[in-house]
């Protein structure tokens, strides 16, 4: 428990910075949700869009500290190459 006027300021701004966080990590999801979701339907031009819509919020992550950068880097490369392949599969 904090004790001290310093410690109970970081336990406010910790709860904060939480909160803005978790909207964040919440937000980058649904976009993912979404590229998923045009990728589970099967429609390449839907999921190239999506995920063109996805890689901003998936950068913006990396620079406000919620996910770590190789995270982010591994997540787009593998959706690239899935809405890739989903062009070569209907082909």
């Amino acid at each position: 428990m904090a004790n001290s006027p310093q410690s109970k300021k970081r336990a406010r701004q910790s709860e904060a910075r939480y909160a803005v966080n978790k909207a964040r990590r919440s937000r980058i999801r649904t976009f993912l949700r979404k590229v998923e979701e045009a990728l589970a339907s099967g429609d390449q031009e839907a999921a190239a869009v999506a995920l063109r819509s996805a890689q901003p919020e998936m950068a913006r992550g990396v620079t406000k500290g919620v996910l770590h950068k190789n995270t982010v880097a591994r997540k787009m490369s593998r959706l690239a190459s899935r809405v890739k392949g989903l062009s070569a599969a209907a082909a």
